[in-house]
Order: structure tokens, then sequence, then C-alpha cells
């Protein structure tokens, strides 16, 4: 299965976006160590979303400038980055040269990787490919890269704030007025085309690919917490109703029992 016409639209948004999105985004991701989840990066020392990964074979979906992958670089991991937009991955070139690591930068689709079967012990991704690629198309990619008892991690907005939160507005409001059941690609004018499905689907989809959902964990910021991605309006929405969440599932094996983060 080759990428939808999606990809294309997107890669040529992040190509045009992405000297502004590092501008504004990535003096946070850079006070964070690239070792934080989502918009009010959560940090993953408090998180525990990966477990150990000294070691491990870890894929990123969408790597943007590698903040995160540099982080797990530098903890021991064999790091593999992969992004739809080849002007990402220069800005992740320059940072990689900055920190002195070197590990894989790979120009693809989460859709159509074009990587190995069995090759990655983590495949995750924070607000990256699993929101910008179509979901139809990269479980079963991800499924298809993780070795048996491997991990898939990503975060990403919720259906909720789908919901509550249409293409005009703002700032997300307190009434629910998208559809539910009609979740899937959102067109957004001046943005790229993103994803949701209902949380019933997505575990359909998981169990399809032979992924089998371990945890959900919805991100709730600290009183305090700011973000260049959102302000206070976001903030305290985010207070009361979960605006972010990360999805853990593992691949069938006889060790799919097994949770990494016993062994951190």
């Amino acid at each position: 299965m080759g990428d939808s016409d999606y990809a294309a639209r997107n890669r040529e948004f992040w190509d045009r976006l992405s000297a502004e999105y590092q501008q504004k985004h990535g003096p946070q991701l850079a006070a964070s160590g690239g070792y934080a989840w989502g918009v009010w990066q959560i940090p993953e020392s408090q998180l525990h979303v990966l477990g150990e990964v000294r070691g491990r074979d870890v894929l990123e979906l969408g790597c943007g400038a590698a903040q995160w992958s540099i982080a797990l670089h530098q903890l021991g991991a064999r790091i593999t980055a992969l992004d739809n937009s080849a002007c990402q991955l220069e800005h992740a070139r320059a940072l990689m040269k900055t920190a002195g690591v070197d590990f894989p930068l790979v120009h693809a689709s989460a859709e159509s990787t074009g990587l190995a079967r069995d090759s990655f012990d983590i495949v995750f991704c924070d607000h990256g490919a699993m929101t910008f690629a179509d979901p139809y198309r990269t479980v079963p990619e991800v499924a298809r890269l993780l070795r048996p008892g491997g991990l898939l991690a990503f975060s990403m907005d919720t259906p909720i704030l789908s919901l509550a939160w249409p293409p005009e507005p703002d700032h997300p409001g307190e009434r629910l007025v998208m559809n539910y059941w009609e979740l899937h690609a959102i067109d957004e004018p001046g943005h790229a085309t993103s994803f949701q499905l209902p949380y019933g689907e997505w575990i359909r989809l998981f169990r399809q690919a032979g992924l089998v959902v371990e945890d959900l964990l919805e991100l709730r910021p600290p009183l305090d917490a700011t973000s260049s991605y959102r302000g206070e309006i976001e903030r305290e929405w985010a207070r009361r109703w979960p605006m972010e969440h990360i999805w853990r599932a593992r691949k069938s094996s006889a060790l799919s029992g097994i949770d990494d983060r016993a062994k951190s």
C-alpha cells in the first residue's frame, strides 16, 4: 500500500511551514530537553510511556527536528527518525550536528515507510505522523515494523477536543458540535490535514493489526503550565476535559503481557 493523497498535501504544507514552526516552538522543545510529551511538555520521566530504551531499536514517526530522537539516542537507544518533510529533516540534521550525534534519518510518509518488517522494538511519535497521516494506513504499517512484543506509543489530540473545536473558532468551546461518527480526516483552511477516530474505531483498528491496547493516558496540564502551542484559555479547557492523550499498544506475542515500564 502506497501513500494516500493526504501524504503529498501534508508534505507540501510542512515543507513550507517548517522554518516558522521550529522558530516558534523550538525553544520550548529545547527547554524540555526533547524528552517530554504533548503541547504542555509533560516529562517522560513523569509519565513513563516508553520504558527502558537503552539498547532498543526505536523509530520516531514524524520526527520534525528530531528533538525526541536526539534525547533518546543520548539515553542509549538505537534510533531511526522518519519525517514526511525534507525541510523538517534539514532542521533535524542541524540539531544533530550541534548535539554531536548521528543516526539514520528517513524521508518518507509513515503510511508507507519502506523500512524492513520486524525491525523495531518501539515505534512512537509525539503529535507526529499518527496525527498527520491516515491511521487506516499507519497502524498496519507500524504493526508490520514492530517485532513481536514491540510497543507503539503516540500522543495526539483527543476525540473530545476534535468534537468541541470546529474549524473556524480560535478556541475550543464547552459544547460538542462536530459529528463523532464522522471523525477521520479533519481539513481546516491554512492547516495540514489531521486525523482522528472515535475511541471504539481506534481499538478495532489496533486489534485488526494485531496490537493489544495496554494503556490510554489522558494528559492534564499543571495549573501553571505554559505552551508555545496553546494559550491560557486552552490550558483552562484542558484542566477540565482531556485535550491530549497517549495510546500504548503492543504487538501480540507470548510476551505481550510484559510492561516495559516495570523494567525501567
